[in-house]
């Protein structure tokens, strides 16, 4: 007995020591990243950033260091915001906030309720939950909603919609506040997230017709399989594509989906959810409409990393020789060629 517990008390020092190992690589890399990207790439950042070496340093992770730095010029800001700006958005919340009537004593017409400031407290309470820092009494709450609030009044045409909350988080936690509104605004106006947020059919409808024709190209028999079970794209892909993966992936891997978003723009989103379809191909094959509903709309929360992104790199964009951009262009020319999703 004594022999035997001084072999397993052997064999869990080895793996002590083999993770301990694994980490001190991790880092190291991680190091080494960093010092590439500070010295070589953001210096250079209009000649060097789709370079080779970039483009790998970015597959790979952005170390989270410089992960705002390489997020804010990725997104770029063509919407001219700056740092005052972010402060008259602001300081005209705060005076909208304080002359706001109770929400007893609001009628239907008074104010619009996806910008109300009582969607916008609820939402936070349900941001990261289990990080605690985005709560009441958290560090990062007043900030959170401060961005939120802002956005509301720069545009009150889009207002607040759930999901907004979990956006602005995560650029919270890798910029300054001020950096974090104008990546939020800017992100926000991309042609895919305006369509989502705006609850644009015709345009969603184009998204998830484009995203099948790679589903049924790239994941024949699970395509064949979830049209059986009549499973249309909206059930799972409206939450991934509203919160940029953040509320369905773990924090850090939702991070490593954005470095690559950022690099390859909306594309990146599909190529990603089609590559969580292949993870996964096997076990939902097995599966009813509810069980893969269910699955899909809450995900493992043991992802491995380099599995799913092994998953997402064999996933293959060109059908037919046209490109995602191509695709996307040729249905909404020709909306009759689309998805039924949304038609009722």
């Amino acid at each position: 007995m004594v022999a035997q517990a001084k072999k397993k008390e052997l064999k869990e020092a080895q793996k002590r020591k083999k993770r301990l190992e694994e980490r001190c690589k991790v880092e190291e890399s991680i190091g080494s990243a960093a010092q590439t990207w500070n010295q070589e790439i953001l210096p250079n950042w209009s000649s060097m950033c789709t370079s080779r070496r970039a483009r790998e340093l970015w597959w790979q992770g952005i170390p989270p260091s410089v992960r705002g730095k390489v997020w804010s010029l990725a997104m770029g800001n063509e919407l001219n915001i700056t740092h005052e700006l972010y402060n008259i958005c602001l300081a005209r919340a705060k005076e909208k906030w304080r002359n706001a009537p109770d929400a007893e004593s609001q009628d239907a017409g008074s104010s619009n309720r996806e910008s109300s400031l009582e969607l916008i407290k609820l939402d936070i309470s349900r941001t990261f939950p289990q990080l605690c820092i985005f709560q009441e009494g958290g560090p990062y709450h007043d900030v959170l909603h401060s961005i939120l609030g802002a956005y509301t009044c720069y545009r009150p045409d889009v207002g607040y919609v759930q999901g907004m909350s979990f956006i602005a988080a995560v650029l919270i936690l890798n910029l300054d506040t001020a950096d974090a509104f104008i990546a939020f605004a800017n992100l926000l106006n991309k042609p895919c997230q305006m369509a989502f947020f705006r609850v644009d059919h015709s345009l969603m409808l184009t998204y998830f017709a484009a995203f099948e024709v790679f589903f049924e190209e790239n994941l024949p028999k699970l395509f064949a399989h979830f049209k059986g079970n009549k499973l249309t794209p909206d059930i799972y892909l409206i939450d991934w594509i509203f919160t940029l993966y953040s509320k369905s992936l773990p924090l850090d891997l939702a991070s490593r989906v954005w470095d690559v978003f950022c690099r390859d723009g909306e594309e990146f989103l599909f190529r990603t959810a089609l590559g969580l379809l292949r993870l996964f191909q096997d076990v939902l094959t097995g599966m009813d409409f509810i069980h893969m509903a269910q699955f899909l709309t809450r995900l493992p929360d043991l992802i491995p990393a380099e599995r799913l992104f092994q998953h997402i790199a064999a996933v293959h964009m060109t059908s037919r020789n046209r490109k995602w951009a191509l695709v996307l262009q040729t249905l909404q020319k020709d909306p009759e060629r689309g998805s039924p999703v949304l038609k009722h």
